[in-house]
């Protein structure tokens, strides 16, 4: 997962909107979106290698997303970043108490960036930059470094978020997919410098990312409204960018979990 732009406790009628693309090598083999057949509390897409997933939610409201950090040394791990998110909706844990336990084993893996919450709370933590935390309510933007760094692609994103907290289902929908899709280069003058070398910071510089082995595998957009029902939607991709197919699902949470009452 390489973008992750969300709105947490500020649409009026959402608590809780992401729109998120996920980049992966076109090698890598992935189960698109879908309840988990090894725990059908769990809603989201699957990494065939690992067994673990890039962003995720439970029927009873919890959620989790990871993002690699780019820059420093790899510890060339052999343990899954994605196992961090499948951990969490597995666990059943206050986010703060999970992040925790995950912050003394932080440095067994290679830079990383994880979400994990509930409809009443969200936190970020980072093996990078020793970061750990509640996210405030707001608009909120997250890449390939810590949350909310202003890389072109996260302040746009941010930006037309912004803009589409003014719409709402179907039009919201589609504004999402739309900001998901974006594949302008920014400006070199904008680019960070995360040490792999200024023509790649330009290949993965756009929202939607292309390039002949690694691209955008996966673009998903989540809503949960004010009366607990969760729209899970995930377009999947494959070399070139081409179009691989759709998944969408839409459930309520667990009765008694209603989150307007968090």
């Amino acid at each position: 997962m390489c973008l992750i732009l969300f709105a947490h406790k500020v649409h009026p009628a959402y608590r809780l909107v992401v729109a998120a693309n996920r980049d992966e090598s076109y090698a890598r083999p992935t189960a698109a979106a879908t309840f988990w057949k090894d725990d059908p509390r769990i809603c989201g897409g699957r990494d065939l290698e690992q067994g673990g997933t890039w962003l995720g939610i439970t029927r009873d409201g919890a959620f989790g997303a990871v993002t690699n950090y780019r820059g420093g040394s790899a510890r060339n791990s052999s343990r899954s970043r994605g196992e961090l998110v499948a951990n969490y909706l597995l666990a059943s844990q206050r986010p703060a108490d999970y992040l925790a336990q995950v912050h003394r084993d932080a440095d067994a893996y290679n830079g990383f960036n994880l979400l994990a919450g509930n409809l009443a709370e969200l936190h970020f933590l980072s093996n990078r930059g020793d970061r750990c935390g509640i996210v405030e309510p707001g608009v909120h933007g997250l890449s390939n470094h810590l949350l909310d760094t202003p890389w072109p692609k996260v302040e746009r994103g941010k930006k037309r978020l912004t803009e589409l907290l003014e719409s709402h289902s179907q039009e919201l929908i589609d504004g999402l997919f739309e900001l998901l899709a974006e594949r302008s280069i920014a400006p070199d003058a904008a680019l960070p410098e995360t040490g792999v070398g200024l023509a790649r910071e330009r290949v993965l510089s756009p929202a939607f990312i292309i390039s002949p082995a690694y691209g955008t595998r996966a673009s998903t957009v989540l809503l949960v409204d004010n009366h607990g029902e969760v729209t899970f939607i995930e377009r999947s991709f494959g070399a070139g960018g081409h179009h691989a197919g759709a998944t969408a699902m839409t459930f309520a949470l667990e009765s008694g979990l209603n989150p307007a009452a968090a």
